[in-house]
């Protein structure tokens, strides 16, 4: 799942909390909107129907710290289609545990931004594009902690400081949007796109159509799709026409 220049990898969201997949409004507790059983039947079912990769968040450790392991475990068993983890990486160790599952790349997030040489430690370990950095926005300044703190620097700041420490890629969620499905403000991502120079995959809001063809002309190299994929507002088999640019 290496990502290529010439491609917009789509992949669908598989988000995991006490056991279910689902899809919160902004990342905030209690605002469920979709609940669904099973979450590697889930993951399975979007590798069917045709998803090259997958995007896998362990809600348990970004809201509740307590990771999941388990039941990331069986998603990575279920399918065999690539996928990339995140959520409630707090140590080097647990980031290994999750390497080691054969996974494509973890998604660091808090402890990449405050401890970036956590970032290279990984990244001499098991190469740059296992490594991808996290760089939530939320009024355009990066927020760490489960989107609850702000750390007054812009992902643009931020950017070439984790590729310097060994990230790889980076997921570029634009918190602002989250989960409202409401479409998006294309700026804060076209201005990342432009101070670096490594691989951006993008999240957040994306909620149409058009809102993936528009994301395929600013030459990201990947987009995650959740609620509006659960809440049928995007069939994934024409959103992957648009995996070619």
């Amino acid at each position: 799942m290496s990502f290529k220049k010439d491609e917009m990898l789509i992949m669908p969201a598989v988000d995991v909390k006490n056991g279910k997949c689902v899809q919160l409004v902004q990342g905030k507790p209690g605002s469920e909107m979709v609940q669904i059983e099973n979450p590697e039947k889930v993951a399975r079912q979007w590798e069917e129907m045709g998803a090259d990769a997958l995007h896998i968040i362990d809600l348990d450790g970004t809201i509740n710290k307590e990771a999941n392991f388990p039941a990331l475990k069986k998603i990575v068993d279920e399918v065999s289609v690539p996928v990339q983890i995140g959520g409630g990486i707090r140590s080097t160790d647990y980031a290994k545990e999750l390497l080691d599952l054969d996974i494509e790349r973890v998604i660091i997030g808090t402890m990449g931004i405050m401890h970036p040489e956590t970032l290279t430690l990984l990244a001499d370990e098991y190469g740059s594009d296992r490594i991808m950095i996290s760089l939530d926005s939320k009024d355009n300044k990066v927020v760490i902690k489960g989107w609850q703190e702000n750390i007054d620097k812009t992902p643009e700041e931020l950017s070439n400081t984790m590729k310097e420490h060994g990230a790889g890629s980076i997921l570029f969620t634009n918190v602002d949007v989250e989960g409202l499905l409401g479409g998006f403000n294309l700026e804060p991502l076209t201005n990342l796109k432009k101070s670096v120079d490594i691989p951006i995959v993008y999240s957040g809001g994306i909620s149409s159509i058009e809102d993936v063809k528009e994301l395929n002309k600013t030459g990201v190299e990947g987009i995650v799709i959740g609620s509006a994929l659960y809440k049928d507002k995007i069939d994934l088999k024409e959103a992957l026409k648009y995996q070619k640019r």
